[in-house]
């Protein structure tokens, strides 16, 4: 599967750079639209968002992590409303990110190596369509390159099972109450972070060299 995923990139990245210098050279040149240029954002569901916001906060690029949920039919949710599992909302982290430095290919690659895409509705013990695979595209770029990307895990095999992950339009976003934000860093020694989180991190860090902070 590693060795897949790392071939992918190479089939991306001539295309991703080019729409990228695309995109900067027909920006106009504004103060406001050069840091709308320097400073993109992708939102992805895999999970509990407290493991994939400590993996995110660890990439050379991203500026910041938050938890929330996205993609519910109703605005300014709750964690409790959406643990009923009658919003439609999974729970996502949002990634502000340079896309001079890192990519969002470059993210996409991060998250389908550190959760398991193929597992509908669920990540281990964590089941509910809270829990699903989901990219939340913010444009038609971010939207082509997520679908182009599953296509080829799958017309490729890279895992045992097809790959399930949702490419859906962002909407009805709401951040997570505080309590979940820097969940990770302010609570490293409680159980669940020391039995889920920490392997995972320790899994990424280890595959992903190049792109730590």
């Amino acid at each position: 599967m590693n060795k897949y995923i790392i071939s992918v990139a190479g089939l991306f990245v001539l295309c991703v750079g080019i729409l990228a210098s695309q995109h900067i050279q027909q920006a106009p040149t504004s103060e406001h639209n050069i840091i709308k240029v320097m400073n993109d954002t992708a939102t992805f569901g895999g999970g509990c968002f407290w493991c994939t916001e400590a993996v995110y906060k660890e990439l050379k690029g991203v500026h910041s992590v938050e938890s929330g949920y996205a993609g519910g039919h109703v605005k300014n949710t709750t964690y409790k409303e959406v643990c009923s599992g009658t919003t439609g909302h999974a729970e996502v982290i949002q990634v502000v990110y340079d896309p001079t430095v890192i990519s969002f290919f470059d993210l996409m690659e991060v998250f389908f190596y550190t959760h398991d895409p193929t597992t509908l509705n669920r990540q281990g013990n964590d089941v509910g369509t809270q829990y699903r695979s989901v990219v939340f595209y913010h444009d038609q770029e971010q939207k082509e390159i997520a679908e182009k990307y599953i296509k080829l895990l799958n017309e490729q095999k890279a895992y045992p099972k097809p790959v399930v992950t949702q490419v859906s339009p962002y909407m009805n976003y709401s951040a997570a109450e505080n309590y979940h934000q820097d969940y990770y860093t302010l609570n490293a020694s409680q159980p669940y972070c020391q039995v889920m989180i920490k392997p995972k991190l320790e899994k990424f860090r280890a595959h992903f060299p190049s792109k730590l902070k």
